[in-house]
């Protein structure tokens, strides 16, 4: 077979709806909610608590709710692809797969490469965030780490290791390898205190609101509602991972679709209700600082909420790591168990039942990461490859639409192509706007999965393995 052969040979929709149904050794023990908390575990992060203030303060003012309204409607489009998909095709694996089944081996590949690096380093950046609010809750009850323990070397003057971020990428890292079922509870309980806490907050500040703060509602104009948009946009993505859960979903293709809406649904909801509480109590000219949200109850005398803040915050962290260790390694399991990674990572662990070697591998190299090396530059990279998965599966959708309109799809992404080509724009959109050395070093990382491609992938697919040994028995 010719390269070209190579690169654009397709997983048949059918095969993979069989694996599906067959099951592949993963523990199915996730219910409709569990994949809904890892689905807000991934959205809602500490930025509910930042953005909100920031943007309004210097792009839209109490028009944020708009700015969050247009950013939810272009994540919405690429939702709902997400959503056909995985109803369609309920197996680990999320874009990757996708894209592997539609557009072909290379493209699968590119995107599931580019989803390993953005998953990695989304947890470990917010590892590092993680240990940032676990270092400041130690100061309050006089418990603060020595200084060699606090960030790593070249951070700050005396900081060798940050040990808090290795400790928690270690304990989320057991807990998704162990046993699904116990992370999973955990990530829900967690996710519902945060939740509970930012419910909280908008209905203590409820009675301080004074609609007259609304106005002027537009301030900046509509050009700084959709500039808000564009940065507010990357606090309402994350449900993408909970579809890389397919495979330990007890119901994937009715609970999937669902969990994938409602995630995002229940995440808009409280960002509305935390822009209008917001710009509600306080002028909005106040917000820009760096915990806007505390700062403004603390204006209107109610301190306390600082304690639920910080609650909320870790939680939201903690939930955020969970949901990236998660989906990365499930990427990793799917690559190997496709033969364009070794098979080692695709092992699953016989008692258990979880795909233990990808969850330790990522978890270590999150843990690495975290622990050893500033981040802030590469954690520039994550935007980019978030972007470009939305591109695929936006894509994808319309493209199997046409070729295979008869398949039976349990969900169907509404006013296909208008819904698929919102989301492909908003996200080119986007990547234009991306610095120019985010594009290099996002450029490097694809020339070397190029090269793994090529040199080990495309030789040792299991599609390669099942075209010899067709060829062979002609």
């Amino acid at each position: 077979m010719g390269l070209i052969d190579d690169i654009t040979r397709r997983k048949p929709v059918e095969s993979l709806q069989r694996e599906a149904d067959t099951g592949t050794g993963l523990r199915r023990v996730l219910g409709l909610w569990q994949l809904t908390a890892i689905g807000l575990g991934g959205i809602i992060g500490v930025g509910i608590f930042v953005l909100t203030g920031t943007v309004a303060a210097t792009q839209a003012g109490p028009a944020v709710l708009l700015s969050f309204l247009l950013a939810g409607i272009a994540s919405a489009a690429a939702a709902l692809c997400y959503a056909e998909f995985a109803g369609l095709i309920p197996v680990s694996g999320s874009a990757y797969t996708y894209g592997y089944a539609v557009l072909g081996e290379f493209a699968g590949w590119i995107i599931g490469w580019d989803l390993l690096l953005e998953y990695a380093l989304i947890a470990a950046v917010v590892a590092v965030g993680w240990s940032g609010y676990a270092q400041v809750l130690l100061d309050n009850f006089g418990l603060p780490l020595p200084t060699w323990a606090q960030g790593a070397w070249g951070t700050a003057p005396g900081r060798v290791v940050n040990l808090p971020a290795i400790l928690i990428s270690v304990l989320i890292t057991a807990l998704l390898a162990v046993r699904m079922e116990w992370g999973a509870r955990f990530n829900t309980l967690i996710v519902a205190i945060k939740i509970a806490g930012a419910a909280l907050i908008v209905i203590a500040g409820a009675a301080y609101v004074k609609p007259e703060r609304w106005h002027p509602f537009m301030p900046f104009g509509m050009h700084g509602v959709v500039t808000g948009a564009a940065v507010v946009f990357f606090a309402v993505f994350g449900y993408d991972m909970l579809t890389t859960a397919a495979e330990e979903s007890r119901n994937p293709q009715r609970d999937l679709p669902r969990a994938v809406l409602l995630s995002l649904g229940i995440a808009m909801l409280l960002y509305f209700a935390i822009c209008l509480v917001l710009t509600g109590i306080v002028p909005y000219t106040t917000l820009d600082n760096d915990a806007p949200v505390a700062n403004a109850f603390i204006r209107i005398g109610m301190p306390w909420t600082m304690a639920v803040i910080s609650l909320a915050s870790v939680c939201g962290i903690t939930s955020v790591i969970f949901a990236n260790l998660l989906a990365g390694a499930r990427i990793g399991f799917s690559l190997g168990r496709d033969g364009l990674l070794p098979g080692w990572f695709a092992g699953i662990h016989p008692r258990w039942r979880t795909p233990h070697r990808a969850t330790f591998l990522l978890g270590t190299v999150t843990a690495v990461a975290s622990g050893l090396f500033p981040l802030d530059e590469l954690a520039k990279l994550v935007n980019i490859g978030v972007l470009g998965a939305f591109i695929v599966i936006c894509t994808a959708v319309a493209v199997l639409r046409w070729r295979r309109p008869e398949l039976h799809r349990p969900f169907r992404t509404p006013w296909v192509p208008f819904v698929p080509l919102v989301g492909v724009g908003f996200s080119c959109w986007l990547i234009w706007g991306v610095p120019a050395v985010t594009y290099v070093r996002f450029g490097i990382w694809l020339l070397v999965g190029c090269v793994v491609y090529l040199g080990y992938g495309r030789s040792h697919s299991r599609l390669a393995a099942r075209g010899l040994a067709a060829a062979a028995r002609k």
